[in-house]
């Protein structure tokens, strides 16, 4: 269900990413109330995302290295992700709903058809590994008819702790939270928070297994 408050804690974060289309409906969004997507801020915001996304995953000079496309790929990417850490790597293709609401940490990397809906905030921890065709649905709509026909919507944030692996086609629903040190099994529809330390496979996910836990790194 949709939250009836704003979430001051969530707009607070908010103020210290790139990029954010500050209004009204902004705040809603992110505070995962009911909000109109189509206000003019939104769309505008929408529009500058899908334009880098583009320019990203079109960008492959003749005389690109190897060295030479990863900082230039990485210095677009902080046109884009609202917080990055160091050495991202995201292969192209890659699309966003708007970008400024993705905090990545360091030593992220992403295979080939990630698509985040970023509509709420979407927090990444450091070292987390994405295959092929990942998608964070952070979006999500009321079941009502007439919600959906009046362009109603609403969104949760979801949450990768550090030293995650998220498999191959894997989706992830909004209000989910993945604990650190996780593997979630290629093809799996994560529905419900995953404790850290798990692997967790099937559509739902369910755990399989526990890992031993390992210390953190400074």
């Amino acid at each position: 269900m949709a939250s009836i408050e704003k979430n001051q804690k969530f707009i607070a974060y908010a103020k210290t990413l790139k990029g954010i289309p500050w209004c009204e409906d902004y705040e809603r969004m992110i505070s995962g109330m009911l909000y109109d997507s189509f206000v003019p801020e939104l769309v505008t915001e929408r529009t500058r995302a899908r334009q880098r996304v583009t320019k990203y995953n079109a960008y492959f000079p003749e005389d690109a290295t190897a060295e030479s496309i990863t900082g230039e790929r990485e210095g677009m990417l902080r046109n884009i992700i609202g917080k990055l850490g160091k050495k991202p790597y995201i292969e192209p293709p890659f699309y966003v709903d708007y970008g400024c609401n993705i905090s990545i940490g360091d030593d992220f990397y992403a295979n080939f058809n990630t698509t985040f809906l970023d509509c709420s905030l979407v927090t990444i921890g450091d070292r987390v590994m994405f295959g092929p065709g990942v998608s964070i649905f952070s979006a999500t709509h009321e079941t009502s008819i007439q919600s959906r026909r009046d362009g109603i919507e609403y969104a949760k944030p979801i949450a990768i702790g550090s030293d995650c692996w998220i498999g191959g086609n894997v989706t992830i629903l909004p209000g989910v939270t993945i604990g650190e040190g996780c593997t979630i099994g290629a093809g799996s529809v994560v529905t419900k928070d995953i404790p850290p330390f798990s692997i967790a496979v099937g559509s739902p996910a369910r755990v399989v297994k526990k890992l031993e836990p390992v210390p953190e790194l400074n």
